[in-house]
């Protein structure tokens, strides 16, 4: 019989903080959600770029967006904006920024990518 589990944020399993970034992970056996902050200014590019050894983001998204604003422009030139309440998949492929003055605060169910 399956039990029940409960994790928070308050306490998150892996706390990673690279450059305009706070990323919390909570995982639950094969499951992992993250919450992800991207300070304003924030871009991919700019700031994870150069420890990801990629030009753009290889990781697939699977995300609800919570607060904020990201520009999203994938490797063929197809562009999305993310804003509160939007669900959305961003495949892999994408660079991205923040837009506006507030952080980008989105739950990713998807794209948790491995510890390094």
């Amino acid at each position: 019989m399956a039990s029940l589990e409960k994790k928070s944020f308050s306490r998150p399993d892996e706390r990673r903080t690279p450059p305009n970034t706070t990323m919390e992970t909570v995982r639950f056996g094969d499951r992992a959600v993250a919450r992800i902050t991207y300070q304003p200014g924030w871009r991919w590019t700019t700031d994870i770029k150069p420890t990801a050894g990629s030009d753009l983001c290889q990781v697939n998204h699977f995300l609800y967006v919570l607060s904020g604003r990201t520009h999203v422009v994938m490797a063929d030139g197809t562009e999305i904006d993310l804003e509160p309440g939007d669900v959305a998949t961003v495949p892999a492929g994408h660079d991205g920024w923040v837009v506006g003055d507030v952080p980008c605060v989105f739950l990713d169910f998807g794209g948790v990518a491995p510890s390094k």
